[in-house]
């Protein structure tokens, strides 16, 4: 394999579910590097299987974020292409990545960082929720202890969608406060994007939060949630 003069960083976007939902430079990108960090290397295994992938692979999640990003650096440093993946989706998006970015920036300021851009659970909702995006606050996960009223606060009072993200565990704690803040808005809630049971719901807080309790499978899955300004 012939290597760059330069080194390189990609980071690289990943299915959120459906491993069908890759780009062939994603794939080419994986194929070509040098070595690949990912935040779990177990899921990475699933996607390199499929796509015959035989790349190196070593963990890079947000406990060692900063320690890597050193061995990376150094790696760069040699010339070598590295690319990096999380879980599903796109990296830095409530997910590892973002230090890794800044400390090359910081330390290689002429290195070649490129995005080989793909999925991402934000847009694939929003490209069917049926709502006006022209503008929209993304919060990602809320805090789950301090500031999370704090935040509520803030989506209620919001001018413009605001889209979060959310876990089967908190799904139903998440509706019983919209259902106290903000009673009015309209939710759309996707669950499961792109996976065999992809579902996508939308009504008002009450209204999710009834649907949610009264069929127990619906609370499954991660969430991604749009929550459109207060009806007046």
């Amino acid at each position: 394999m012939e290597r760059d003069t330069q080194g390189k960083l990609s980071i690289v976007a990943t299915p959120i579910g459906n491993l069908e939902d890759i780009t062939l430079r994603a794939l080419r990108t994986l194929k070509e590097a040098t070595v690949v960090f990912a935040e779990d290397t177990r899921v990475a295994a699933k996607l390199f299987a499929r796509y015959e992938i035989t790349t190196s692979v070593h963990r890079l999640d947000a406990e060692i974020e900063a320690k890597v990003a050193v061995e990376i650096v150094g790696r760069l440093e040699k010339g070598e292409h590295v690319a990096y993946i999380t879980d599903a989706g796109t990296p830095g998006i409530s997910d590892p990545g973002s230090r890794l970015v800044t400390h090359v920036r910081e330390a290689l300021p002429e290195i070649i960082i490129e995005a080989i851009a793909g999925p991402s659970a934000i847009t694939a909702l929003i490209s069917i929720a049926g709502i006006d995006a022209t503008r929209f606050t993304f919060i990602g996960f809320l805090p789950h202890k301090k500031g999370r009223q704090t935040a509520l606060k803030e989506i209620a009072a919001s001018e413009y969608p605001v889209v979060l993200y959310e876990s089967p565990h908190r799904i139903i704690k998440l509706l019983e406060e919209l259902v106290e803040h903000t009673p009015t808005s309209k939710v759309t809630l996707g669950r499961e994007l792109t996976k065999m049971f992809e579902e996508v719901l939308k009504g008002t807080p009450a209204e999710l939060l009834e649907m949610l309790m009264n069929n127990t499978n619906k609370q499954r899955g991660e969430f991604v949630g749009i929550v459109e300004p207060a009806s007046l």
